[in-house]
């Protein structure tokens, strides 16, 4: 274990749990002096003190030493990349804000998300009025659907209180895995709801609710899973509405559009826990190497309802591998994001191109594997596949988009996709957050400078001449 000295982490933990220095001290079974050592960083945190804060209070110390850390650089890392504040700051003089001092980098991360709000809805106003249209139409402005995802960042992607009570449901009703459908129409209309399966709702939704009739009427396009889902969801707003608005009511929700866009993600969350239980989940998980496929056989989903289900496994004492989920479409625009853990994606500048999230485009179906190293030296397993949904007839559009699924290099002997895999840090595929924020000046798929980050001309007429070609 490497030295880490995280003293001021003791004290906030310490002052969270209200609890003095000779009770923490007492908790993890150390003396008084050598605790105080600890929080003043005149030592280091060693193994035995790793093992008792997280028997004491859950912490995985890999969690607790290094993702929040890397989580809290990393958004620093975009804070400061402003070129109007004319000062690079190096990554190690962020470092050290975030490990010593991480109740100020967070405060200055808050502050420079509110000065982009600010410009974003500046620029978008100027476009209303007709002035500086071109400027205006540069920046995009903030979104709801930002801020929810923000949200469930912020928790890890795990919501204890409603994954609980969905698995307490499962195992009360003892709903058979990849079977649920019709346990869960019976669990509706013993409450006196009826239950429709077939034909097409009126809206083109896939459930709709007649609040007159008291019928849930269920798209004829959705697959027992799918129906499985739909049933969960209408329970959730059904009998756990209040406990929803609970959680949505103490989060810093700034609309009243986020808030309803919060209760309908919370409400998913809960089907999909109330679907795939997650300790039934969890160890089918573990005893099939997080084959995505065989789980989805197992409890009858598809392929992205496993993957963002497997993104969600952080309960305390019975962790799953922390992964980090992503659904884009062709043109690079991601809908879906969640991270169990540090990964941080970019909202500036897109995507990496080198990322394999897209190439599964070019191999639709197909699961597609990569080790990828991003700027900071931080080596990731990256699983990437198409899925395809339809709910019409030949002419009907149909949707498509690329999942992917991605966790630390160091749990991928965990994961079946490792097999067969080089997992050398070295050979790693290079990739970044996105090019206005990626480090790397000699990307070859470089799309434009990094903010903050001057080239000189000859990279500028290499990369960015407006009809430079490529030899």
């Amino acid at each position: 274990m490497k030295k880490t000295f995280l003293g001021v982490r003791l004290k906030r933990l310490r002052e969270e749990h209200r609890l003095t220095q000779a009770a923490l001290a007492a908790k993890l079974g150390i003396s008084l002096s050598y605790l105080n050592q600890l929080e003043n960083n005149q030592r280091p945190l060693t193994l035995p003190v790793a093992l008792a804060l997280n028997k004491t209070f859950g912490l995985d110390i890999q969690s607790f030493s290094e993702d929040d850390e890397a989580r809290l650089i990393a958004d620093l890392r975009e804070a400061v990349a402003d070129p109007a504040l004319g000062e690079t700051i190096a990554t190690s003089d962020l470092r050290e804000l975030a490990l010593n001092m991480p109740a100020i980098g967070r405060t200055l991360v808050a502050l420079s998300q509110r000065y982009r709000q600010a410009i974003e809805q500046s620029a978008a106003l100027s476009a209303r009025l007709g002035e500086d249209r071109q400027a205006a139409s540069a920046i995009l402005p903030s979104t709801p659907f930002e801020e929810v995802r923000d949200f469930f960042y912020a928790q890890h992607n795990y919501i204890p209180e409603l994954d609980e009570a969905a698995e307490a449901i499962a195992l009360r009703m003892n709903l058979p895995p990849g079977r649920m459908a019709p346990a869960l129409s019976s669990f509706l209309e013993d409450r006196g709801m009826t239950i429709l399966i077939g034909g097409s709702t009126e809206s083109g939704l896939q459930r709709e609710f007649d609040r007159q009739t008291r019928t849930v009427r269920l798209s004829s396009s959705l697959h027992p899973g799918q129906q499985a889902f739909q049933l969960a969801t209408h329970i959730a707003f059904l009998d756990f509405d209040d406990a929803i608005r609970s959680i949505v009511s103490n989060a810093a929700f700034t609309s009243d559009e986020s808030r309803g866009l919060a209760r309908i993600g919370l409400a998913h969350y809960f089907a999909g826990a109330l679907v795939l239980p997650y300790s039934a989940f969890l160890q089918e998980a573990q005893r099939r190497r997080y084959d995505i496929e065989l789980l989805g056989h197992t409890f009858g989903v598809g392929f992205e309802t496993a993957c963002h289900r497997l993104s969600t496994l952080q309960r305390h004492n019975a962790r799953g591998v922390p992964f980090f989920f992503i659904r884009v479409d062709r043109a690079g625009n991601i809908s879906k994001r969640q991270s169990a853990t540090d990964f941080h994606f970019s909202r500036v500048g897109g995507t990496c191109p080198l990322w394999n999230v897209y190439e599964a485009f070019a191999c639709p179906g197909r699961i597609l594997t990569q080790l990828a190293r991003m700027p900071d030296g931080r080596t990731y397993l990256w699983i990437a596949r198409t899925v395809s949904h339809s709910q019409g007839g030949y002419r009907a559009p149909g949707k498509t988009f690329a999942v992917a699924l991605g966790c630390d290099v160091r749990h991928a002997g965990s994961v079946v996709y490792s097999e067969g895999l080089d997992i050398d840090p070295a050979i790693a595929t290079p990739i970044g957050m996105g090019c206005k924020v990626c480090e790397r000046p000699n990307c070859p798929q470089r799309a434009f400078p990094p903010i903050g980050h001057a080239l000189n001309v000859d990279e500028t007429r290499a990369h960015f001449a407006p009809y430079a070609t490529s030899s």
